[in-house]
Order: structure tokens, then C-alpha cells, then sequence
């Protein structure tokens, strides 16, 4: 069974070099390498890693995140907070968006610079991790996008992803 910090492991290895080290990775995630070990663990059963090749399945990784994330990591929704901007309110669909809503979703964080709906972020690392990556960061909030948007920012995300991860095509 997969985990939220499973998700945020495979994503961070979308813009990885080819000689990522299993510390390495989990010093930029702040998480230990026995944890981005048994994530990867986790990935390669679900047919999303390749522990041989040390490379992820992009398309079932998209498949995943396009058509069954929303459904196994459901969003949380809170409160107004200040945060990090999320989803279709960050980038890379807030250049392709014009948004009128006031209140954006945001990830909790007391150096955000955005006041809006808390949306609790796909695991705890996730908004320190992405405000040291930017690739991860639009790669999350493309996430969110799927996990909370309307149709069309679905679709936009979806193809974003798709873009990022080099998959073919779009899973139907």
C-alpha cells in the first residue's frame, strides 16, 4: 500500500540526476534514507520504480497521479491560512489561469507569503521540500491540482504532468 510520502519521494526523482544517492535524496526531503528506501520499496510494487534501472515508471506514475491519487490521498481542507500557493494558484497554472477566487489554496507554513484555503499538503516535507525545488513544487501543486480543481484544471494539470513526466500519452 502505498503512503503519502511514497508519492513525494517518486516525484522528487522525476528532475534527479542519474547518481542520486539514497542519503542524498533523503536530505533534500528531510526525510532518512531508510525512509526513501522503504518508499521506493513501496513505488517498485506498485509498479511505479524499477529498482534495477533506478528510474520511474513515468507513465503508470502519471496513470497514478491523473486518474486514482485524488481518490487514495483525498484532500484535507481547513480553515484560512497563510502559506504556500497551491494547485491552479501556483505555478505552472497560474500562468495559464486567471483566477478570480479570493480564496486560493495554500499549504500551511509560517513562511508563506499567501493568505488563503488550507489545503493540508500530500505529506509534512512537502512544503520545505518544494520551496527548496522548484520542479518538485510545480510537480505538487499540479498534484493538488488534480486532488481539489474543477474539470478544466484537471485537465490543465494533467497535461502539465504529462508534459513534466515525458510520458507518451495521457491516460484515458
Amino acid at each position: 500500500m502505498l503512503k503519502p510520502q511514497d508519492l513525494v519521494v517518486l516525484l522528487k526523482l522525476v528532475h534527479q540526476p542519474e547518481n542520486w544517492t539514497f542519503e542524498k535524496l533523503g536530505k533534500e526531503l528531510d526525510m532518512s534514507p531508510s525512509a526513501v528506501h522503504r518508499s521506493l520499496d513501496r513505488g517498485q510494487q506498485a509498479g511505479l520504480y524499477n529498482a534495477g534501472r533506478r528510474k520511474i515508471n513515468r507513465a503508470a506514475l502519471l496513470d497514478l497521479l491523473v486518474h486514482g491519487a485524488k481518490y487514495f490521498f483525498p484532500p484535507i481542507m481547513r480553515g484560512e491560512a497563510r502559506g504556500f500557493a497551491t494547485a491552479w494558484a501556483a505555478p505552472p497554472l497560474a500562468k495559464r489561469l486567471s483566477s478570480s477566487r479570493q480564496n486560493v489554496p495554500v499549504w500551511p507554513h509560517p513562511q508563506g507569503d499567501v493568505r488563503g484555503i488550507a489545503l493540508e499538503p500530500l505529506h509534512p516535507v512537502a512544503p520545505d521540500a518544494a520551496s527548496r525545488d522548484p520542479q518538485l513544487a510545480e510537480l505538487l501543486a499540479l498534484f493538488d491540482a488534480i486532488r481539489i480543481g474543477n474539470a478544466r484544471e484537471r485537465e490543465l494539470a494533467g497535461e502539465e504532468l504529462q508534459q513534466r513526466l515525458g510520458a507518451k500519452t495521457l491516460p484515458a
